[in-house]
């Protein structure tokens, strides 16, 4: 069993933290919420008094935050993990594992300053949300080298059923922007067909049991559909966070001179979204911009308007 030091107790962290620490490794956390740390404190966590003194308790550190920016001053800052790591030889390296879903240029520029300090790193990104995140069977998509994953790998594994090597570092997050454009343009192409059946005077939910065997059957339908006849947007991925991951797909898709037209529109819908004050709404709520100018609200009151 691993020390793991573990930063960033939001919605997705702090069941990844238990996760960690129901498979028997020592964890030590730290977070800028007092409560939120004490939380995982009475949980079995180490308190930690800063991300510094993480860096220097634990031989493999976790970080789960919002963006780039945050992963940039956590790890890279001046009480960061990199100015508490302890270089050690090159077969025991500590290691900084970044799960964050972020632009794989900023992975790829922390990456290069950890090398420098002699500390390895692995953008690890995840998919399935705070349901999987509580059961521990996230879909985690890592990116670097193989030999460092080969020592990671354990303890992604007891955080997700499905870990893959992607490629090299920025690798993870790449194919975690491919993952959110079809999680994205999917809540909005199933927004699009269950807006039009009720505003014919259809009962969505008739039409969503009716489909969901057929070839516009797919994971996403079935765990957001009940969401949105149900009028749950309790937030399992927030609407501003799956912004931010398609704002990144845009700015890389640019720098490689690629046209991603539907994550653009996608991506649009879901700043005007942030702008009505909907930003931590679940993701599922993208569909309320289609309901909003079709009058209609998908639900098993058909006619009821907007």
């Amino acid at each position: 069993m691993a020390t793991v030091g573990f930063v960033g107790l939001g919605i997705m962290g702090r069941p990844m933290l238990r996760n960690l620490l129901k498979a028997g490794h020592t964890v030590v956390a730290y977070g800028r919420t007092p409560a939120t740390l004490d939380s995982v404190v009475a949980d079995g966590a180490q308190r930690a008094s800063s991300n510094a003194d993480v860096g220097a308790r634990a031989e493999i550190i976790v970080t789960m935050l919002p963006d780039g920016p945050e992963v940039e001053e956590v790890v890279l800052g001046a009480s960061g993990i990199l100015s508490g790591a302890k270089p050690r030889a090159l077969s025991n390296r500590p290691l900084i594992i970044d799960m964050s879903s972020i632009s794989p240029l900023v992975s790829q520029k922390i990456a290069a300053a950890c090398d420098a300090r002699g500390v390895d790193f692995l953008d690890a990104p995840v998919s399935g949300g705070e349901p999987k995140a509580i059961d521990g069977t996230l879909a985690i998509m890592v990116g670097g080298k193989p030999e460092v994953f080969a020592k990671a790998e354990p303890i992604l594994k007891s955080l997700g059923s499905s870990v893959t090597l992607t490629g090299p570092v920025g690798a993870g997050n790449t194919t975690k922007l491919a993952n959110q454009i079809i999680v994205a343009c999917n809540i909005a192409a199933m927004g699009e067909a269950l807006t039009l059946a009720t505003k014919a005077g259809l009962d969505p939910e008739v039409v969503f049991n009716a489909i969901k065997g057929g070839l516009a059957g797919s994971t996403v339908l079935n765990a957001k559909a009940p969401m949105v006849i149900s009028r749950n947007f309790q937030p399992g991925f927030r609407i501003a966070l799956h912004q931010k991951d398609l704002r990144n797909a845009l700015l890389a898709a640019e720098s490689m001179k690629v046209s991603l037209p539907l994550t653009g529109t996608v991506q649009n819908q879901m700043m005007a979204l942030m702008n009505e004050g909907k930003g931590s709404l679940d993701h599922s709520a993208i569909v309320t911009f289609v309901e909003k100018m079709a009058g209609v609200e998908i639900k098993k009151a058909a006619t009821a308007k907007a």
